[in-house]
């Protein structure tokens, strides 16, 4: 029995299913079902234990249909590791209800797409903008929303806070300290505002204002070739170019149903693992630089920069590298490469037990991080947190080993998992995870398979120069893929990778054209963060500044 045959059977217990459209589509099972049907599907859904992650709600403009815009919702099993994904259709203005109550973790997803697609989600307690400014006028993911039209704003909102059942967000109490902690303060890098209300030293309420860095992604993929939307990828997570390259070229080559070559997945494990050391370096140097370790940021950037020199040595670049193509590499390794990926995991893995013990090992660092505003396994399942954030409150889930791909099914390594969700296990799953990431690298390193590093269709990867110079045909083909583009067949699909933060998802869209028609990134940190409020709630204002660096939040994905 397959999975939808399956799901099919389960569902039949409690509803019509002739009612629903259910296909399997690209590798992906997916339902379309009335918007009726919406939130009792779901919380059956969730409470008989079938999908226990809500992992992105999107919208889809479709202006030449009645019924404009589909309501898309994207879950996942813990247990078995499938995935479902449900599709509503509504009109202009048409509400749909909120599955908030269902899961946490819908609030700034429905806000999102409230922003970008003018959807209105009856229910949503806080229903209001969330990457656009105040100002802003329209929405700006329709597909009659002209993709240069910017719109600038010239004043700030007041401090205001979320609506509770018996509180408004924007009144304030008199008898409470009101405070801006940021954007301008460093612990938040220039592009976060969290907004809170003190009494003491005592956060009372708290609340986050993004978008500062909102650059729309989503919409310069839509008027972009797929191969040049490869570039916008490295900007997602800055921290860890490659892993948004490989994970962007991994979902196209899905709904082209082309396989790469074992020396391109090699080199792609390779690059996604020395990335995850150097995103966690971030999180760990900078989460120690916040509470007063300058050293410990000193010591680890130092192997920072040697992962840019073997970057360098590999494309050119160091920090956006955009090394993958659709179909592989833009090009192999030079000599030696390998030799000197080798001899940088040795000298890590000392810079790992050094690191240990001037952080992890240090009184000062551990009272100032161990139980600060732990989550538990059922709040993170709840927010839909991934990645060392969700192991380190103790959910052992990672796609690396729960949905392997690019031969990690065959590597041995280990999961980190935590037990407390605190500050303190947030670092201590980071640590782990480099040393293991260090020893997938040198398992893929020491035995790299031959052969290409690109799939040689010529309708998918451009030749290499040598033909493109040398004879007709070569210079024929790069001309003719560079001219007609890329191009899918219709259809959609959705595929995730293991990133240093947790689940980066991509759904993609294809009407048969050169560009893609709808591009939706699913970033680890903005399911994440939007749970800061409700974490740092009670703590001292000192454990917000060290609870926001532990969840290394990258405004570049946040805010796309």
């Amino acid at each position: 029995m397959t999975k939808l045959e399956d799901l099919k059977k389960h569902l039949a217990t409690q509803f019509d299913i002739s009612k629903f459209k259910m296909a399997h589509v690209v590798g992906d099972d997916v339902m379309e079902i009335n918007k009726t049907d919406l939130v009792p599907v779901l919380t059956f859904l969730r409470q008989s234990g079938r999908f226990d992650f809500l992992m992105d709600i999107c919208g889809v403009d479709y202006p030449q249909r009645a019924k404009r815009f589909d309501v898309v919702y994207h879950l996942f099993s813990s247990h078995d590791s499938s995935r479902l994904r449900i599709k509503v259709q509504v009109s202009e203005g048409e509400p749909v209800d909120s599955v908030i109550r269902i899961w946490r973790g819908a609030d700034w997803f429905e806000r999102e797409a409230y922003d970008m697609f003018g959807i209105p989600f009856q229910g949503h307690p806080n229903l209001r903008k969330l990457l656009t400014h105040h100002q802003f006028v329209g929405h700006p993911l329709r597909k009659d929303y002209e993709a240069d039209r910017q719109q600038s704003c010239n004043d700030v909102l007041p401090i205001h806070f979320d609506h509770e059942e018996n509180q408004r967000g924007d009144v304030l109490n008199e008898n409470l300290i009101p405070l801006n902690i940021g954007p301008s303060h460093p612990a938040m890098h220039g592009t976060l505002r969290v907004m809170v209300e003190l009494d003491g030293e005592t956060i009372v309420r708290a609340n986050c204002e993004i978008g500062f860095l909102h650059r729309c992604f989503e919409k310069m993929a839509e008027t972009h070739p797929y191969n040049q939307v490869i570039p916008y990828t490295d900007r997602l997570n800055y921290c860890s170019a490659p892993s948004n390259n490989v994970g962007y070229c991994k979902t196209v080559e899905k709904l082209l149903n082309i396989e790469i070559p074992p020396r391109a997945q090699a080199m792609r494990v390779v690059l996604m693992e020395l990335s995850r050391i150097i995103d966690h370096i971030i999180s760990v140097g900078t989460g120690g630089l916040d509470l007063g370790a300058l050293t410990g940021f000193f010591h680890l950037f130092t192997y920072r920069e040697k992962v840019y020199n073997l970057f360098e040595k590999l494309c050119g670049a160091r920090l956006t590298v955009s090394m993958t193509r659709i179909g592989g590499m833009a090009q192999d390794a030079p000599e030696g490469w390998f030799d000197e990926v080798l001899g940088f995991c040795k000298e890590m893995r000392a810079g790992v037990d050094e690191i240990t013990k001037l952080l992890l090992d240090n009184k000062i660092f551990i009272k100032r991080t161990q139980g600060v505003c732990p989550v538990k396994a059922n709040e993170a399942i709840d927010w839909g947190y991934t990645g060392p954030l969700l192991r380190a409150s103790g959910v052992n889930l990672d796609l690396r080993k729960a949905a392997p791909y690019y031969g990690y099914d065959g590597l041995d390594f280990d999961v980190p998992v935590g037990t407390n969700g605190d500050v303190y296990d947030r670092y201590l799953v980071r640590i782990e995870e480099m040393k293991q990431s260090i020893r997938i690298i040198e398992q893929v390193c020491k035995k790299i398979p031959g052969g290409d590093f690109s799939v040689r269709d010529r309708g998918i990867a451009l030749p290499e120069k040598k033909d493109v110079y040398g004879n007709i045909e070569g210079l024929m083909n790069h001309f003719m893929l560079v001219i007609k583009g890329l191009r899918p067949q219709m259809g959609e699909t959705y595929d995730a990778t293991e990133a240093p933060n947790g689940e980066l998802g991509f759904y993609l869209i294809s009407d048969g054209s050169a560009n893609p028609y709808r591009l939706k990134v699913r970033p680890p940190c903005f399911a994440i963060y939007q749970s800061y409020p409700h974490v740092v709630r009670g703590a001292m204002l000192a454990d917000a500044i060290a609870t926001v660096a532990s969840m290394n939040v990258i405004a570049g994905e946040l805010d796309r």
